[in-house]
């Protein structure tokens, strides 16, 4: 039933009933060749969906998701609630070895290891340090390592140690206060293997990509594999795929834009979670402007002093450091996914998308 649903919306919407040539100007100037080289977008209203390119990214080019990965693991974690396997308030000491859980959240001479929660991993309320884009003891954070050039990979029990030689930010749920961390989405991906037994790429196979019949959609694994579209930083590919086969939970989904659309009407629409679940993820946390963090979902709405006080309506979903995002517009009851591509400048995927939702009435 549910694949037949998916194989419906895979392949018999008409084209969007706007003005596609207004949609493609849109995304051929995002493309300017020298902070962005490539884009994607496709766009869903109803019954009606469309998808434009330009530049070096074709409409069925599978890309690095990143960050955006993290809805996905947001789904898994939510239907192992649905299913009765786990508590979003249980503790993960639960689920994660002692080695793991040693001075895990070690504050201001306080161990708060034993007091974490796997809402506070979702939330990013954790204080957790980011072992990715904080700075480890060099200086330099393993992101900028990776801008320079020097690709690597690591294991999950080295991104546990990195975030273990770095300050948490604050104590688990101090009030007001998020600290966005990829080091919360690996170790929710422990979580998902150890109550699955499986390994996190498999459980994505086997719960989110077979059931929506995503045939170009799976978690980044060999550095061989030269399928997705290199990210860009600046105005020069990046070649990191050694780092991309590590990032697993937090950052590792490789699809197209039109298979993230698949994944994200899903998401929001019940196949995963009863529907009913979604105003509980809508507690936000700043954490860096203008994102807001929820439990597992992010928000993106621009104040209106920065659009000449035209109110902005609300962006709910997930992007990445690559540029790619998945968000839903509930005010205009539209779906977006793509990507720029770029991680020097992310935020031009939301320039592009601002626009995309402006030129609807």
């Amino acid at each position: 039933m549910l694949l037949n649903s998916v194989l419906i919306n895979l392949f018999q919407y008409k084209i969007i009933e706007m003005n596609t040539k207004n949609l493609q100007q849109i995304i051929d100037k995002t493309v300017d060749n020298k902070s962005v080289f490539g884009a994607i977008l496709t766009i869903e209203k109803g019954n009606e969906r469309w998808t434009g390119s330009a530049g070096n990214l074709t409409n069925d080019q599978p890309y690095f998701i990143a960050n955006t990965t993290k809805l996905y693991i947001t789904a898994l974690i939510l239907n192992l609630r649905t299913k009765g396997k786990l508590s979003l308030d249980d503790k993960i000491s639960k689920y994660l070895s002692p080695e793991i859980m040693h001075k895990l959240h070690y504050f201001k001479n306080v161990d708060y290891s034993e007091s974490l929660t796997i809402s506070n991993l979702l939330a990013h309320t954790s204080g957790l340090p980011d072992y990715f884009e904080d700075k480890g003891a060099d200086g330099k954070s393993l992101l900028q390592q990776l801008q320079e050039g020097t690709d690597q990979s690591w294991t999950f029990e080295q991104t546990v140690e990195m975030s273990k030689k770095m300050t948490p930010k604050f104590a688990p749920n101090t009030k007001g206060k998020a600290h966005y961390s990829d080091t919360n989405f690996q170790l929710l991906g422990k979580i998902i293997e150890s109550i699955h037994g499986k390994n996190i790429g498999v459980v994505m196979h086997e719960a989110i990509f077979q059931p929506l019949a995503l045939m170009q959609t799976y978690l980044y694994s060999s550095s061989d594999d030269k399928t997705p579209a290199l990210m860009y930083f600046k105005n020069k590919p990046l070649d990191i795929c050694k780092a991309m086969t590590s990032f697993g939970a937090d950052g590792g989904i490789v699809s197209t834009s039109e298979e993230t659309m698949v994944f994200l009407k899903a998401f929001f629409n019940g196949h995963f979670f009863p529907e009913s679940d979604l105003s509980e993820l809508y507690k936000w946390n700043r954490v860096m402007f203008p994102l807001e963090y929820g439990v597992g979902i992010m928000k993106f709405q621009l104040p209106a002093i920065f659009t000449m006080f035209r109110k902005m309506p609300v962006f709910v979903g997930h992007s990445g450091l690559s540029g790619a995002f998945a968000y839903y517009v509930p005010e205009k009851d539209v779906y977006l996914a793509g990507t720029v591509n770029q991680i020097n400048n992310p935020g031009t995927s939301y320039k592009m998308l601002i626009k995309i939702v402006n030129s609807f009435k």
